[in-house]
């Protein structure tokens, strides 16, 4: 995440940081993390954006454990969902919902792929023109999650499914649940252009977020990138694979 935004985003959640500990990864849950990141199942080119996305680390921060109750938003090709089903198949509980055709479609029956697909009321659409997609309001069939992901997808919203998501989260998560967000960075209150429509204003995200009912409970700087000029389109030569991400971790209060 850009230097610049640190002593803000610092300043915000300097009086909840006693919440950063309640949930810290066991060495068994590591273990079976590292041990699908070998798996079969996945593909040499997931393999190698490992050292880039750097999952043990990311869901070490999020403090992911084997024997939570865990969703995860919009798996799109499954990268994080080959991870978090084997970690999750023994003693937890692992749902994924909203964009879940590829996973499903690809996934579904494989070894150690033990996960559920939620169906929601959600009506995803893009309109004509747009940009964006929008999103009703809906909600999740399971409720008392431990914690919810959402890798790189915030950006793909507009602001009225931006909330509703946010909103149908803090619903289905149990008091002291983590939701985990993580997008390519935009420039704080950078107008809207073609080269920035898959990035995301971090202070922007953390204001929102807040506004569903979340405390911000802390930050990590495991996916800055120097080098992301934080300039160009995601998919460009010189930042794809490499981009600025901001890595946040929110908490529903405990009461």
């Amino acid at each position: 995440m850009n230097k610049i935004l640190t002593l803000s985003l610092a300043s915000l959640f300097v009086s909840t940081s006693v919440f950063a500990n309640d949930h810290k990864m066991s060495e068994a849950t590591e273990e079976k993390v590292r041990a699908a990141m070998k798996a079969d199942i996945r593909t040499e080119a997931e393999t190698e954006r490992d050292r880039n996305r750097r999952p043990v680390q990311t869901l070490k921060f999020f403090g992911l454990n084997d024997d939570m109750k865990v969703l995860e938003l919009l798996p799109g090709g499954g990268w994080y969902t080959k991870l978090l089903a084997p970690t999750l198949a023994e003693k937890g509980d692992f749902h994924v919902a909203i964009g879940t055709n590829r996973v499903k479609e690809r996934l579904t029956g494989q070894k150690d792929m033990k996960f559920n697909v939620l169906e929601t009321n959600t009506n995803i659409r893009r309109p004509e023109g747009s940009r964006f997609y929008v999103m009703d309001s809906f909600t999740l069939s399971e409720k008392d999650f431990d914690m919810v992901f959402t890798f790189r997808n915030y950006h793909n919203f507009a602001e009225e499914g931006r909330r509703a998501m946010n909103e149908a989260v803090f619903k289905a998560l149990k008091p002291g649940g983590i939701y985990a967000v993580v997008d390519h960075t935009m420039r704080h209150m950078e107008p809207l252009n073609a080269e920035n429509r898959r990035r995301f204003d971090p202070v922007l995200a953390i204001k929102e977020i807040q506004e569903a009912g979340f405390v911000f409970v802390e930050y990590s700087d495991l996916h800055y990138r120097a080098d992301d000029e934080l300039r160009y389109e995601v998919g460009r030569r010189s930042v794809s694979g490499n981009t600025d991400r901001f890595t946040f971790k929110f908490m529903k209060p405990k009461k």
